[in-house]
């Protein structure tokens, strides 16, 4: 009769073994979906970011282009050459403080970008698994020298 409990608790730990098992399954299977899902958010975001960034490169730079325009045509209509002089000096002044508004957003694109990295510290859950079969093993073991 003592060894049908004894090879009662075996099965019973045999069985949540398994059950174990079965279940940190399920879990990496989950886990593994939700990485995929973050990664496809991630990249779609940073596509996003991408496009946005793009977007105002070239708005800025029709807008320089525009007011360069603009204040070579009032330089030349007020009897100026546009092409040396202070004339040359506030068109290269407009378009310096477009390349600076630009390294600008560069900049805070770059930030933006990197503060959607995940952490390469992020568990992965393998270890927890084996770590919480190790109790129902060891209880199991006891029960059988008991």
């Amino acid at each position: 009769m003592a060894s049908l409990g004894s090879l009662a608790t075996l099965a019973s730990a045999g069985i949540g073994l398994y059950t174990q098992n079965r279940a940190a399954q399920q879990s990496a299977t989950t886990q593994r979906a939700q990485v995929e899902l973050s990664q496809q958010q991630e990249t779609a975001r940073q596509q996003q970011l991408t496009l946005q960034q793009q977007a105002e490169q070239r708005a800025r730079g029709e807008q320089v282009a525009r007011t360069v325009a603009s204040a070579r045509a009032r330089i030349a209509a007020g009897g100026l050459s546009t092409n040396g002089g202070s004339a040359a000096t506030v068109t290269e002044g407009l378009r310096a403080d477009a390349a600076a508004g630009q390294a600008d957003s560069d900049a805070i694109f770059r930030a933006r970008l990197a503060s959607g990295r995940s952490s390469l510290l992020n568990p992965d859950g393998t270890l927890t698994t084996a770590l919480r079969a190790v109790p129902s093993f060891g209880s199991a073991l006891r029960n059988l020298l008991d």
